[in-house]
């Protein structure tokens, strides 16, 4: 049997693959290698993967139905990890169609591939943004959704009503992942714990938007990668019928933005500048995370406080830059 796991050379794509290739599993990776950011980084992650035998890497956008569906043929998948998506919400202010193509119409043709190749099981990134405004916290899976303020957010919010859609009519077994902000190393270079540590060490401003006013359930990817391997296990070792589900993905312990730069400092040795900002649109003021339901069906408990984890990733980001 072989699992799927779509977006491989990206940041939870590859640690995912990375684990599950450890303990033994065939991994079929597709990435299309997209421009977003630095391809190199990309690039490297695959060379890691590339070292594993039970590894197989194609080259494809899922937003082109015919070449997915060639990765699906004589496969014998047993299971989808669908991650590739094109992400960040600032992005998508100003390249909307990017979102379309890949959040919609790429996650409704590897909902389609399942269907047309038999494959039943499903597991899928959301994301917390789908929560937009909402006041109440923390989040919980069963808050209504139906105000989005990003266009990344309102594409992720109808990736979920789609695989219910399917899950209802196809007898496909859907889970939708809803992360919070993910960090770590082998991270994105558009994130804040990238950008902070880069331009610190530059000595180059920070952009610190509400002016500091923010707070966000920062989440290591090795929390992360453990839940979500749970999840895959549930799936793989049970047999089930049509479950369409959705689960919070996260630290469960939201943080200050000012505290989370002061992490960043101490760990650098080294004072930021900050250039403080207004919220910029598209963004929300706090992210939390209710994670009871994972807890109680996965045994899910993240166990890397931001403490611990922002020393690991700069530890990374300095070998990795050989600083």
């Amino acid at each position: 049997m072989t699992i799927m796991i779509t977006g491989v050379a990206g940041f939870i794509g590859f640690h995912l693959a990375n684990q599950l290739l450890k303990r033994g599993e065939n991994i079929l990776g597709i990435d299309n290698l997209s421009k977003y950011y630095d391809v190199n980084l990309k690039r490297n992650r695959l060379k890691i993967l590339d070292k594993f035998e039970n590894f197989n890497f194609i080259n494809v956008d899922i937003s082109d139905h015919n070449n997915l569906e060639t990765c699906f043929k004589g496969n014998n998948l047993t299971l989808v990890c669908h991650l590739a998506a094109q992400a960040g919400v600032r992005y998508s202010l100003e390249n909307p169609r990017e979102y379309i193509k890949t959040n919609l119409v790429g996650h409704a043709n590897i909902l389609e591939s399942c269907r047309k190749f038999g494959v039943n099981n499903l597991v899928y990134a959301s994301s917390s943004s789908v929560y937009g405004g909402n006041m109440k916290v923390p989040f919980a899976e069963n808050d209504k959704v139906n105000t989005p303020i990003s266009l990344y957010a309102a594409t992720k919010r109808s990736d979920e009503l789609l695989s219910y859609t399917y899950s209802h009519l196809y007898k496909i077994n859907t889970i939708g992942l809803r992360f919070f902000t993910v960090y770590g190393p082998w991270g994105r270079p558009d994130m804040a714990t990238w950008i902070f540590t880069k331009n610190i060490l530059s000595n180059k401003p920070i952009k610190v938007f509400n002016h500091g006013k923010m707070r966000r359930d920062f989440t290591y990817i090795d929390d992360i990668i453990a839940g979500t391997t749970s999840v895959l296990d549930y799936l793989i070792n049970n047999k089930i019928n049509s479950v369409a589900k959705i689960y919070n993905i996260g630290n469960n312990n939201p943080v200050g933005l000012i505290e989370f730069i002061n992490l960043i400092e101490e760990s650098l040795g080294k004072k930021a500048k900050m250039s403080m900002q207004p919220l910029q649109l598209g963004d929300v003021v706090e992210t939390y995370a209710d994670i009871t339901s994972i807890q109680a069906e996965f045994d899910f408990v993240p166990s890397t406080p931001l403490t611990k984890g922002i020393p690991l990733f700069i530890k990374w980001y300095r070998e990795y830059h050989n600083l």
